[in-house]
């Protein structure tokens, strides 16, 4: 059998997200995606605008180098002797100029010197072309052809293809940079965001985080009902819930009122039938003797179903029983009964040690177990009652109640037989043998276990009663 612990966790571990976790983890996943969806329309629209802006620029550059051409009376041209940018005439600088002509016209810029340019081709007059990225032997370029017709007076016109070629680093390097300024604005406005909806969450969610104090504050029996001031939207459920709670307990109070009305419509019958079978003289006692065990064997089975039907149980919406105070008095009255024993009970009580349920049923339980113990004891009895910590989202406090006694103990192999209803420990002592079997029926109506063992302290016999958390 798993252990109540082993069932805690496992429920614990099911347990499904708050509603405003739920909603947290909505928001930003929806939140991861929209932004995720923008930070990746930007790129791109950046990214083209960058090659746009690069092929205007080489557009440019061209357009330069044509302006400033002139064709010799050859027919041979004359490039211009400043470059647009201080870059064609570095060695290896990335911006390359290339200019094809007929009868292998070839020209190239500072910058291009010793680089193979073959995989350019002339274009037609008026024709032009952007290309990129190529995989060349001076890495990835960018180039920009544009062809062209130089007019000359007595001669054919010049044909040549213009072609300012760039390196894909700068491209990329402005694309990279802006991505990685995009993608930490992007972030930070995403954590803003949750961070602004989670507080929109606790502000739209305190009206329920107060009706759960609330409920907390009931079932722990510091409150008698819900009675904060809700929103209109919460009004209708709390109204509903007050209702529900008094209608539970008028339940139960004209269901304790019943059963005390069925006890004595049934004891005062039960006292008359046995005082009429034990004074009727003229019935033999062989006939008489059988019925007064019956009408006995009658009382005590009323006895125990009524004690056991009135248990209460578990409940809900139970109040805070104070242990101390009923303990004193319980023991007192069997200080009382017993006096001739001379028996000493010690107490070892938690402060602020309740039982949260009914206090006929703290009585009975009590009772039962010290009444038992006052009966074995030579002079000594010890009750123990330790508060168990709340665990997770549990409401109330767990509850250890043990009675020890210096008597002489029960054995292991009779432990079982002494808990069954009826079964005295010893039949010279007086009792009908019920009251550890209410105990075992209250306790199992609270969730709880009994056992009994042998005391460390005093050598007689122990009843412990766990009572879990809720």
């Amino acid at each position: 059998m798993p252990s109540l612990e082993a069932k805690t966790n496992d429920a614990a571990a099911r347990r499904p997200f708050s509603r405003a976790a739920r909603a947290a983890l909505a928001t930003g996943l929806v939140l991861a995606a929209f932004l995720g969806a923008i930070g990746w329309t930007l790129s791109r629209t950046y990214s083209a605008s960058e090659l746009n802006k690069l092929q205007d620029r080489l557009h440019d550059y061209v357009i330069t180098y044509i302006a400033g051409t002139d064709p010799r009376r050859d027919g041979t041209p004359l490039l211009p002797d400043s470059p647009p940018d201080p870059m064609f005439s570095r060695p290896g600088s990335g911006l390359y100029a290339v200019v094809l002509g007929e009868n292998g016209f070839h020209w190239e810029s500072s910058s291009a010197l010793g680089r193979d340019f073959s995989f350019l081709h002339r274009l037609d007059p008026g024709q032009q072309q952007f290309v990129g990225p190529v995989d060349t032997e001076l890495g990835r370029l960018y180039y920009y052809s544009f062809g062209v017709a130089l007019d000359m007076a007595d001669r054919p016109p010049v044909r040549l293809t213009f072609t300012v070629a760039q390196t894909e680093e700068e491209l990329v390097g402005n694309n990279e940079v802006y991505r990685r300024s995009l993608v930490g604005w992007l972030a930070t406005l995403g954590v803003m965001l949750i961070v602004l909806q989670l507080l929109l969450l606790r502000w739209s969610l305190t009206p329920l985080r107060r009706v759960a104090n609330d409920m907390t504050r009931v079932e722990r029996g510091d409150s008698d009902h819900l009675d904060s001031q809700y929103p209109l939207e919460l009004t209708g459920l709390t109204e509903r819930i007050n209702a529900f709670i008094d209608s539970e307990r008028e339940q139960r109070t004209r269901y304790r009122n019943t059963l005390a009305d069925l006890a004595h419509s049934l004891k005062t019958p039960l006292a008359v039938m046995r005082s009429q079978l034990e004074s009727a003289s003229e019935i033999p006692a062989a006939a008489r003797m059988p019925a007064l065990d019956q009408v006995r064997r009658m009382d005590e089975l009323v006895a125990y179903q009524l004690a056991r039907a009135a248990t209460g149980g578990r409940q809900t919406f139970a109040s805070a029983v104070p242990i101390a105070g009923h303990a004193e008095d319980l023991v007192q009255s069997l200080e009382k009964v017993y006096a001739a024993k001379n028996v000493l009970c010690e107490f070892d009580i938690d402060d602020g040690a309740a039982f949260y349920g009914e206090q006929g049923d703290l009585l009975e339980l009590m009772g039962n177990l010290l009444e038992n113990a006052f009966k074995w004891a030579s002079h000594h009895v010890l009750l123990v009652v330790k508060t168990q910590p709340q665990s997770g989202r549990q409401q109330r406090s767990g509850m250890l109640l043990s009675v020890e006694d210096d008597g002489p103990g029960i054995d292991e192999d009779k432990i079982e037989k002494v808990l069954q209803r009826g079964v005295r420990g010893d039949e010279r002592v007086q009792g009908h043998g019920i009251g550890l079997s209410i105990v075992q029926d209250i306790v199992r109506a609270y969730n709880g276990e009994l056992t009994v063992d042998r005391s460390p302290e005093l050598g007689g016999a122990r009843f412990s009663v766990q009572l879990p958390p809720d």
